[in-house]
């Protein structure tokens, strides 16, 4: 048996696992696109895969994301298909704002033509920040250098939209308070109607610069300021508004209370073009109130309120139910997080799950026939599994996931969910990738088991990882592991990496 060493974990790689990637599933549920390596032009392929029978094909070759005058493939970091996957938005060149990749170049390839069209190709490159289709696919709005962008596809024609970005002024995306602590980077969204953008505003002046010395990448350190605000001093200040595209015309949000000591952390359109749904956090963050915005008035009224004594987070993805006259919010104010109607009238909130458990993660609303699929582990919280619920809050929740496969599950669920791509792992087994057909949870085919690394896991004398409970001097229980090292003998001491 092999021992295992650092430079096999860390330095060769020798333990990576495969995956597949960026899968969407197509409007027609038939089936799902994924990105795959061109061993001819070293590129990536867009390929399609049929649900049912795995049936394979091209839909978007390298090949066509070669632009006049290059030699080689666009590099696809991520891609997104209009809403009737005619079009094709190519994210390339990309580079990290803090943690990820949010700016870059934006090429637009029309499946029906062949054409590829760079978005903005006289602004400085790779500086294009959350490109994405108008719903009607006929214009691409952007950020650059904190202003908001559109561009016409048919034309090429850019329109600015807002005008004062700078340092201080930050349209369409956020600073380094709202990233951290809330998560927020794509600052705004297109009307259901495509004919207004609404967006965030962030002012920095009045807050603390913080100097980040880098040591590295010279000979001198260089000093980069940050606005950064320390316990207790000022907040950016954030306000939100709506860009009526026609004459440009700016409506903001009219949100009550201190825009400094109170963070916006949440803003989508209500289910109309004429309406917004924003949740406001005061600094404590123990209270979430949700606002209906008029966009046209500014008028904005509180549908809305939770309040705890200690902390609670905000909801992302709201679902829209009932014609639009209620909207989905997860809430643990029974104690357990779990999933529930609002009314966007009156604020009267109605569970749709209950039990001694949490809704973990909300994969997909299937309105069509009344249910929601969720991730939850009721029993043990190291696991993750598939449960669906009725929407009219009735009956138990269902299990989905297999009872012989205890571990980690996720899923990739179709819009009408009859279909999903399903992997599983656990801490003896790398993830394995499927097709499954829901909610029967029956594999269809298998795509990819990672079996090489399976037995390359073999060659090694790996110790069991032992579970077990670890209750802190005030009473709460955590879950641990720990390995021991091989041939382990209890009358000797060992150091501990914790």
């Amino acid at each position: 048996m092999k021992k295992l060493t650092l430079e096999d974990l860390y330095k060769n790689n020798v333990f990576s696992t495969k995956g597949i990637n960026a899968v969407q599933w197509m409007k027609d549920n038939k089936g799902y696109s994924a990105l795959e390596v061109n061993e001819t032009t070293g590129g990536k392929d867009i390929v399609t895969y049929d649900a049912k029978t795995g049936r394979r094909e091209i839909l978007v070759s390298a090949k066509s994301l070669i632009p006049n005058g290059k030699n080689s493939p666009l590099s696809v970091r991520n891609y997104a298909w209009s809403a009737d996957n005619a079009k094709l938005l190519i994210f390339t060149n990309t580079r990290k704002v803090w943690r990820y990749h949010t700016r870059g170049d934006y090429w637009v390839l029309d499946l029906e033509n062949g054409k590829i069209t760079q978005i903005a190709p006289k602004m400085e490159p790779a500086r294009l920040m959350f490109a994405k289709f108008s719903p009607d696919a006929k214009m691409v709005g952007f950020v650059y250098k904190n202003n908001i962008y559109t561009q016409a596809l048919e034309t090429g024609a850019i329109e600015q939209l807002t005008n004062d970005g700078s340092d201080h002024i930050i349209n369409g995306t956020f600073d380094w308070v709202y990233e951290e602590e809330l998560n927020c980077r794509d600052g705004f969204r297109w009307s259901p109607d495509s004919k207004k953008i609404s967006f965030w505003q962030m002012d920095t002046k009045g807050t603390g610069t913080f100097y980040l010395i880098n040591n590295i990448d010279s000979i001198y350190p260089k000093i980069t300021p940050l606005p950064y605000p320390k316990v207790g001093t000022a907040n950016s200040s954030a306000r939100i508004g709506s860009i009526t595209l026609d004459n440009k015309a700016i409506t903001w949000m009219g949100i009550p209370g201190d825009p400094r000591n109170n963070y916006l952390a949440r803003m989508e359109w209500a289910n109309s073009p004429d309406e917004l749904i924003i949740q406001q956090l005061n600094r404590q963050q123990n209270t979430n109130k949700v606002f209906n915005a008029n966009v046209a008035s500014g008028k904005a009224k509180v549908v809305y309120t939770e309040k705890v004594e200690t902390w609670l987070d905000v909801y992302d993805k709201l679902h829209w139910l009932n014609n639009g006259k209620e909207f989905t919010w997860l809430s643990d104010y029974t104690g357990w997080l779990h999933l529930n109607r609002v009314s966007w009238q009156n604020g009267n909130i109605t569970p749709i799950t209950s039990g001694e458990f949490e809704v973990i993660q909300v994969l997909r609303m299937e309105q069509k026939n009344g249910w929601v699929y969720y991730i939850a582990s009721p029993e043990n919280a190291t696991q993750r599994y598939l449960f669906r619920s009725r929407l009219d809050g009735r009956g138990k929740p269902e299990k989905l996931s297999p009872d012989d496969q205890p571990g980690q599950h996720a899923y990739n669920i179709s819009l009408d969910g009859k279909f999903a791509i399903h992997s599983f792992s656990n801490h003896k087994n790398p993830p394995r990738y499927e097709v499954i057909t829901l909610p029967d949870h029956k594999a269809l085919r298998v795509l990819e088991d990672n079996e090489e690394l399976i037995n390359k896991l073999q060659e090694y004398n790996i110790p069991e990882k032992e579970f077990l409970k670890i209750e802190t001097d005030d009473g709460l229980e955590f879950d641990a592991y720990m390995i021991k090292p091989p041939d382990f003998n209890p009358d000797k001491k060992y150091p501990v990496m914790f």
